[in-house]
């Protein structure tokens, strides 16, 4: 699969077969969560959920497969030889904005996870129509620790097992290493913002416009750096 995503693209650029994928499916994901975020407003709870929760769960899928092959952030990691322009530029306005890209990256998948779980949780179904339920909504720190342990638990019997039929690697111990830090940070999220935000309905608007500028942000920046490193200063792409 590496060698695949390493492939010339299609877009006619320098870019790879990974990177214009990246950037073909960042383009979409960006489109339905606009949609989605439009249905919100004018009160299409039904499809505004439907949309959001396989638009969260396909980005989810699609990033995470794609990161784990390719690498977040690799040209940054080896190095100037995939950027082709001055150094100055590579320096402070390349690196930073990749930087800014891949700190928006980690926070947009944390609150993909929160928003879904939030969804369900703050969801009423009246009469056929999806509404949001202006009601408490807080998680005790018992309940918190009980979920964090087990699916703590969880991974650690998961990389056990893979580790003693497919062999001890790295790679794999980040991944579920990945995924327990993932949990605690949505957890700790819905701990710290409960307080903030009690009423289930208030917070899953403000998180989602939260979460929505985030995304539009990411959009940005990933177009920005597809450009500088496929179009304006290509290097030694791959």
């Amino acid at each position: 699969m590496t060698d695949l995503l390493k492939q010339p693209g299609f877009f006619g650029t320098h870019a790879t077969l990974g990177a214009d994928l990246s950037q073909l499916m960042a383009t979409l994901f960006t489109g339905l969560f606009i949609i989605g975020w439009f249905q919100a407003k004018r009160g299409q709870g039904h499809t505004h959920h439907w949309l959001m929760l396989g638009g969260m769960i396909a980005m989810l899928a699609f990033f995470t497969s794609y990161y784990l092959f390719r690498q977040l952030g690799v040209l940054a990691v080896e190095g100037k030889e995939g950027f082709g322009g001055p150094q100055e530029l590579y320096d402070y306005v390349f690196i930073p904005l990749l930087t800014v890209h891949i700190i928006l990256v980690i926070i947009g998948l944390v609150m993909a996870i929160y928003m879904i779980v939030l969804g369900f949780r703050a969801q009423a179904v009246v009469q056929g129509r999806r509404l949001l339920r202006d009601a408490l909504l807080q998680t005790s720190g018992r309940k918190i620790g009980v979920i964090l342990g087990g699916l703590t638990g969880l991974a650690v019997v998961l990389f056990l097992f893979r580790a003693s039929t497919a062999g001890f690697s790295m790679r794999k111990l980040e991944v579920y290493l990945g995924f327990v830090v993932l949990v605690g940070l949505v957890l700790g999220i819905e701990t710290m913002i409960q307080r903030i935000w009690p009423n289930g309905a208030d917070r899953h608007r403000a998180l989602g416009r939260f979460t929505m500028i985030i995304y539009c942000i990411l959009f940005v920046t990933g177009s920005t750096t597809y450009t500088m490193l496929y179009i304006l200063f290509p290097g030694k792409i791959g």
